[in-house]
């Protein structure tokens, strides 16, 4: 492998200051791969390194670090895809997707998403490289990003950290990149998981709208839609609801007639009684009769193994957070939040709330060596500064969030552009249900249906952690990049 590492002025004056752990401003490290994507040899080149991000008078916000990856030997650039890629948080580095779903290499982890030891990583051979250039964007105070500091040593929190903030920003360091790296005439696709669904779907219209950029597709995995998300409405337990009965269907605490049918058979029963029953039960409030009342909590019962005498003491109100609880209280266990296919065991078995996440120290147990590994003798991108695999991006601004109701307009101005969400069933945090919900609430007309693509998988908030799904999920990728990037025609209605 042939590494060439690239020295642009800036690094010159960090470089005396490496006691102090600083970040170089604009600075890319290049080497040169070889893998193999779906039995067929590909050659790559990977750039890792960081690049400023400037304000409108031309000066230096932040420096932005990233990972792109493209294949070699393609003679037009115009033709060939790219993906920018983001997570979510907000403050999560864009590791998950990087070392575990789209890119060329892989974490050691076993066939169901847990870590073994030793660590280390491996190559991806469903990685979606042969379809698609990838860029992993690291948002401000994520992975080696960082927010450059003022005459006083402060850092401009609302330059950065919001809804707004957020997208606006990044579509100015996008517009960037971009120019650097002659890619303007390519297709183009941003994906974002969990928080990053809300932020791809605000960063699209923001792209269109201030950098005059149009893309081809937005990708949303296990998407955050906040205007659903927590809320504690009759909508939001209602729309979260079926995956109650998923969890419950994997742990085998479903009714026998239930528990024996193939799972793709039973959600569509139980997103019927959802949104036809219990959503209506409880708009009704304190109105709801006592036999209603009744009636609903059997069904819920029913449907997602909790006790008909919990749900009625919970005003038929059964909260995520208390179901990870229940559902496994009798064995004194508890199920996990981002994928309820992870068990814990909590301190005490009473309460209303899980002590943690099992999935969350599963998950950082194994990716946090294999990033710094893969970055510093893989890539041989060296620092000093710790890859924040969560950084303190907070206070976060939520409001004026119409990111749903901008991706719409973006969809109206652009008849290229095409959504794609995927889900797991097994996510307790952003429900595959709620997920659905929203790819329908993007337009309430139906006019741009045919342009709304959803699938979910047997898994959890990261769904390709699973091998079986690691390899649908990116197949599933693959053909919507290319459905959505050839012989489409011209951009009119």
């Amino acid at each position: 492998m042939k590494r060439f590492l690239v020295f642009i002025p800036f690094l010159i004056v960090f470089a005396t200051r490496a006691q102090h752990a600083e970040i170089p401003l604009d600075t890319v490290v290049t080497s040169f791969h070889s893998t193999v994507i779906k039995g067929t040899p590909l050659k790559y080149k990977a750039q890792t390194g960081t690049m400023p991000l400037f304000d409108k008078n031309g000066k230096a916000k932040a420096s932005i670090h990233y990972t792109y990856y493209q294949k070699t030997g393609v003679k037009d650039l115009g033709k060939r895809p790219i993906v920018l890629s983001f997570n979510g948080g907000p403050g999560s580095a864009s590791v998950w997707m990087h070392i575990a779903y789209t890119g060329p290499k892989l974490l050691a982890m076993d066939t169901e998403g847990y870590p073994v030891q030793p660590y280390g990583i491996k190559d991806n051979p469903y990685s979606i490289l042969d379809v698609a250039d990838i860029v992993f964007i690291n948002p401000v105070n994520t992975g080696y990003s960082r927010a450059i500091r003022d005459e006083k040593g402060k850092i401009d929190k609302k330059y950065f950290f919001g809804i707004n903030a957020d997208a606006k920003y990044l579509a100015e360091w996008i517009s960037t990149f971009m120019s650097r790296t002659q890619r303007w005439t390519s297709p183009k696709y941003i994906i974002g998981e969990s928080y990053g669904g809300t932020r791809v779907m605000q960063l699209a219209y923001e792209l269109q709208n201030s950098q005059w950029m149009y893309l081809n597709g937005v990708i949303m995995v296990s998407p955050a839609d906040y205007l659903l998300l927590r809320t504690k409405s009759s909508e939001d337990y209602a729309v979260n609801f079926p995956y109650y009965t998923a969890a419950a269907w994997y742990h085998n605490k479903l009714p026998k007639e239930l528990q024996e049918q193939p799972l793709e058979e039973i959600l569509p029963k139980a997103e019927k009684f959802a949104l036809r029953e219990l959503l209506p039960a409880l708009a009704q409030g304190a109105y709801i009769t006592k036999e209603e009342r009744l009636a609903i909590a059997s069904k819920m019962a029913h449907y997602s193994g909790i006790s008909k005498t919990v749900i009625l003491r919970h005003n038929l109100e059964l909260p995520n957070t208390y179901f990870w609880k229940e559902l496994l209280r009798n064995e004194g266990k508890t199920i996990g939040r981002l994928d309820s296919r992870y068990i814990g065991i909590d301190r005490r078995e009473s309460g209303e709330k899980t002590d943690f996440n099992p999935e969350i120290g599963a998950w950082l147990h194994a990716f946090t060596p294999a990033i710094n590994y893969y970055n510093n003798r893989v890539l041989n991108f060296k620092t000093d500064v710790k890859y924040n695999m969560f950084g303190n991006v907070h206070p976060w601004d939520f409001s004026k969030n119409n990111a749903r109701e901008n991706l719409r307009k973006a969809m109206a101005q652009n008849p290229y552009l095409q959504v794609f969400v995927q889900s797991g069933y097994f996510d307790g945090a952003t429900t595959y249900s709620a997920a659905k919900y929203t790819l329908g609430k993007i337009d309430p007309s139906g006019k741009m249906r045919h342009r709304l693509h959803f699938k979910a998988y047997k898994s959890g908030h990261m769904m390709y952690l699973r091998a079986a799904d690691l390899k649908s999920a990116n197949d599933d990728l693959r053909n919507f990049i290319q459905q959505s990037s050839q012989n489409i025609g011209a951009a009119k209605y």
